[in-house]
């Protein structure tokens, strides 16, 4: 059976994103690159929200083809060339694309479906709307967070509409060169 592995940069205080979308306050560097491509490494189909695959879309595809591309780039745009796309959108449905599937109702039920297929993992890098529907069914298997030492106070939240709770366990932690903590979860519940 596929888990859902969610690995997200946040605050300290819980949000993934300022309130108008700001995102300058991540951390991103060779280690914690690093950290994502273990993730990649055990997964073979990406989940994202209609935003999040639009940036991933615009960037991934040639990445790698570009003349100063990055060691991380070339390793992400030969995963994400190859990876299944799954995409949570009602605005892209019936859109077509390879090796992309639009999810765009019954969201719990389809990905409960694609979760008892074989194969490796599920990633999802980003997509907080997208988080948030999966949290609200306990569908994330595992979280892998990227604890960024600031506080934004207000913003897009990483944890919204959970209404039971969610046991989780610490698989491991540890404090990166950037002062970056790295948690990682497994859901229990």
């Amino acid at each position: 059976m596929k888990k859902i592995v969610l690995f997200m940069h946040t605050t300290l205080d819980g949000f993934v994103a300022g309130p108008n979308g700001e995102m300058n306050w991540i951390n991103v560097d060779d280690e914690i690159f690093d950290e994502a491509a273990k993730v990649t490494d055990r997964s073979d189909t990406a989940l994202y929200g209609r935003n999040t695959y639009g940036m991933m879309e615009g960037y991934w595809p040639t990445a790698a083809d570009k003349p100063n591309a990055s060691k991380h780039d070339i390793q992400h745009s030969k995963w994400y060339n190859s990876a299944d796309k799954i995409v949570i959108s009602k605005t892209m449905e019936g859109v077509q694309k390879p090796k992309t599937k639009v999810i765009s109702h019954d969201l719990a039920q389809q990905i409960k479906k694609i979760k008892q297929g074989h194969g490796k993992d599920i990633v999802i890098f980003g997509s907080p709307s997208t988080c948030h529907s999966l949290m609200h069914d306990n569908l994330i298997d595992e979280y892998i967070l990227t604890i960024n030492p600031v506080l934004l106070g207000a913003g897009i939240p990483l944890f919204k509409g959970i209404e039971k709770l969610t046991k989780l366990k610490l698989v491991s932690s540890k404090v990166l060169k950037s002062a970056v903590v790295l948690a990682h979860y497994q859901n229990h519940s």
